[in-house]
This record gives C-alpha cells, structure tokens and sequence, in this order.
C-alpha cells in the first residue's frame, strides 16, 4: 500500500488513490531491526510488502516512561504501530508514535478484514443503510438534520466504550477544531475533574488503551492526543 503513496513535494500532504492520508495504523512483523544512537529502525512486513518505521529516542523527555512503553518490541513478532508517513533522501517511512507487540492473532485477521473494509468504502462508498433517510425525515431538515444524525453516528460508534474512553473521545471531539496540534493530557486530566476525581494513572491506561484500538493518537509529543477518526 504504501508504494502507491505520492507527495507532490515536500510540504505537500502523502496522497494514495486520489484520497489525503494522515495518521496511519499498520499490523505486521517485525524482520528486523536496528537501535541506533537517536532512533531505532525496524523493517515490518505486512504481507503486501516491507515498509520501514521509525522511532525517535527521547522524544517524550520521560526515558523511564518512554522505555516502559516500547518494551516488549523485538524481531520476530508482530506488532500494531501508528504514526505518520515521511520521507528522507526519497526513502518512505513511517515515523511511528506508538508500536505495541501483538498477543491475539484475531486481530491480524481483523486488520486485513478493515483494511479491505475501508478500500470498499472509499471506492464504492459507505454500506447502504436503509434506515439513514428516515431517521434523518424523522429529525428534521437543513443543516441542524445534518447536525443531530452526525452526532448520533458518534454517539453509537463509541457507545461500546467503558466510560471514561467514552468522555475522553467526547472531549477530544469538542477540541479538535481549536487544536489543530492535538489535545493535551492535562487538558483531558482537567476536563475530567469535572465529573469527578481522575487518576493520573487510569488516564494514562485509558489513553493506552484508546490508542491501542486505533481510536486516538499522539500528534507533536506523547502528552498530545487526537482522534483518529
């Protein structure tokens, strides 16, 4: 897949099939990989081809934090990793942000299985549902129609959610507008206090979590986060 992605130049946004790619979601094996001084290089295979992902050492300013997250990651197993596409010396890469070592292999297949999900849905366009016309009939017209089902659709995407993932994906879609860099964790931490306490820990799980199903990110820095969708 990521042979097909183009950039015009080098500040252009990474195009693929005429559609803009920005946060990717990759499964595959590690087959090998480097540690260097600044970064540690890993070559994954993915069953469509190798692509080489990146990790930049000291980036979040917490060594311990940052060594606890990337434990774990070795040659041989397979991994979910998220991040971004870049480009050096006219070398594709993925500068990834976060990896983790696979331990349900389920979860191969369903990558596959949403990789092809999303092809078809860019191509052909989303499933057809034959309820979405008279829910929208039954909520109105004009923009504020428009509005209440988009909210509804979020609602029900992110019902099946423990609560707290649920306030924080709320917050993040609330913010995303005014955050172009992403949403910080003291932001998130802050918003919560609201309804009642939040522990800095179960915060930090919580957004581990998130990110490991693929529904948020981290953007300039681990302490900022966006939603992937």
């Amino acid at each position: 897949m990521f042979v097909k992605t183009e950039q015009a130049h080098a500040d252009a946004p990474w195009m693929l099939d005429g559609f803009e790619i920005g946060h990717v979601s990759l499964v595959g094996q590690i087959v090998s990989m480097q540690a260097q001084t600044t970064n540690h290089v890993y070559t994954i295979e993915d069953g469509y081809g190798s692509v080489e992902a990146r990790h930049w050492v000291g980036g979040s300013g917490n060594a311990a934090a940052e060594a606890a997250k990337w434990s774990g990651i070795e040659a041989g197993i397979y991994v979910r990793l998220s991040g971004f596409l870049k480009s050096f010396g006219n070398k594709k890469y993925i500068n990834a942000s976060y990896m983790r070592p696979i331990v349900d292999f389920d979860e191969i297949a369903f990558h596959y299985a949403e990789c092809v999900t999303v092809t078809l849905t860019l191509q052909r366009g989303p499933p057809y549902n034959p309820g979405a016309g008279q829910q929208k009939a039954v909520s109105g017209s004009g923009s504020s129609a428009y509005q209440l089902n988009n909210a509804m659709d979020t609602r029900d995407e992110y019902s099946n959610l423990p609560i707290m993932q649920q306030q924080i994906v709320r917050f993040l879609i609330q913010e995303q507008d005014a955050s172009r860099n992403g949403v910080h964790v003291g932001d998130i931490a802050r918003h919560l206090e609201k309804s009642g306490s939040v522990n800095a820990e179960k915060l930090s799980g919580e957004l581990d979590e998130l990110m490991d199903h693929g529904d948020v990110y981290n953007t300039v820095d681990d302490n900022h986060f966006a939603l992937s969708r």
